[in-house]
């Protein structure tokens, strides 16, 4: 590999864990603009929603302008609308006559951020000369777990030390790392999905292929599949085993992140010995036992172990599919990202949206939300067997 694309993959690695910082720094803090600025907990937890939203739009308008701007200006843009929501968020809520709508003002701007980087990293990633993809784009997307396990931890830490009334400090002290991440992207050599004299798809060229309609349902589901637990597991384990929100989170979200990145690594380490659709179709399988176990297990702490379990078997998902869409899609270019990630937003907010309101027709019970959730690995499992046919007929 080319020595200069070593700092564009560190930045592409760096990207994912400062993405993690805007999506999961502000709800640390939920109770904390409760108590300082006066806004109900109803409403503050919009922020979440319109965080996600906003990134919604970002993917499905990047799909047809960031050929257009290009790869570098639009990755530095990103970080720099990172670093700068981080910072908003320490003076606006101040200086606005309501507190919250400076609130969201800042959570727009890290939002657009947000919702551009995980666009544009896993393209630039897979356009680096690297030996094997799938092995680079598992390894990058482990960072996301990372970054969420720092982002807690740190963030715990310095609370524990400094006091959450100096939660601006470290606000501050997280925006660096993207105005760092900003130059290195600035100078670090950074490569194109297409072949010199050739044009990446158009869009409506994307959608006439019954491949990529079969992958954009399996990335929904990897997203789905993934939240759907997340979202509920610091509610089981503080429910359910009666820890406090701190253990709860720390066995719950954590344990989850933790075991998710770890099998990231892991393929990301071996990948180039494991067939990438036999160990999607290991880990699909594996996701539907955990959420049974979570649904079916009367015991608390096998639920629980339920979650962590299901961490460890969606963590290949998300970045397996994009590297069978980067390999069956010729020509896939930055649209096809844009939109797999699109789709995969689209799960993230509907796998918990449809365990939620499962759980409150049958009286909040969140057993049987989560066993509703089971159709999208489901589903997800028959992606692949519909991939490995279509691809057959090709030959």
């Amino acid at each position: 590999m080319n020595n200069g694309y070593k700092k564009t993959i560190i930045a592409c690695f760096t990207g994912y864990i400062v993405q993690a910082i805007v999506n999961n720094f502000a709800p640390l803090l939920f109770l904390t603009f409760h108590s300082s600025y006066g806004i109900p907990l109803s409403k503050i937890t919009m922020l979440i929603t319109i965080n996600f939203g906003i990134q919604l739009a970002v993917d499905l308008l990047s799909a047809g302008l960031l050929d257009r701007i290009g790869y570098r200006a639009s990755i530095v843009f990103s970080h720099i609308c990172s670093a700068a929501g981080l910072i908003a968020l320490t003076i606006l809520p101040d200086l606005c006559p309501d507190a919250f709508a400076g609130l969201l003002a800042a959570t727009v701007i890290y939002a657009v951020g947000g919702g551009l980087s995980e666009v544009l990293v896993s393209p630039i990633m897979e356009s680096c000369p690297t030996d094997n993809k799938e092995k680079a784009m598992s390894l990058l997307h482990s960072f996301y777990c990372w970054g969420l396990v720092g982002v807690v931890l740190v963030s715990t830490v310095f609370f524990q030390i400094f006091g959450i009334s100096r939660w601006k400090v470290l606000a501050l002290l997280w925006a660096i790392l993207p105005v760092v991440n900003a130059f290195v992207f600035a100078r670090a050599p950074i490569g194109t999905l297409i072949d010199e004299g050739e044009q990446g798809l158009t869009i409506k060229q994307l959608f006439s292929k019954k491949i990529f309609w079969v992958l954009m349902l399996m990335m929904l589901c990897a997203g789905a599949s993934e939240q759907a637990v997340s979202q509920w597991a610091s509610t089981f384990a503080e429910s359910g085993l009666g820890m406090s929100k701190t253990l709860g989170d720390l066995a719950g979200p954590m344990a989850f992140a933790v075991l998710m990145g770890l099998s990231r690594v892991y393929y990301g380490k071996r990948g180039d010995r494991i067939n990438l659709d036999r160990f999607m179709s290991f880990s699909a399988i594996l996701c539907i036992v955990s959420y049974l176990c979570i649904s079916l297990v009367p015991m608390p702490a096998l639920a629980l172990a339920g979650c962590a379990l299901c961490g460890l078997s969606v963590g290949i998902l998300w970045p397996g599919t994009f590297s069978k869409a980067a390999a069956s899609i010729r020509g896939g270019g930055t649209a096809m990202f844009a939109l797999l990630a699109l789709a995969g937003d689209a799960g993230c907010s509907g796998g918990p949206t449809l365990a939620g309101m499962v759980s409150g027709m049958a009286g909040d019970n969140l057993r049987l939300g989560i066993l509703a959730a089971i159709i999208f690995p489901f589903l997800l499992l028959a992606g692949l067997l519909i991939c490995r046919n279509l691809k057959a007929k090709s030959r």
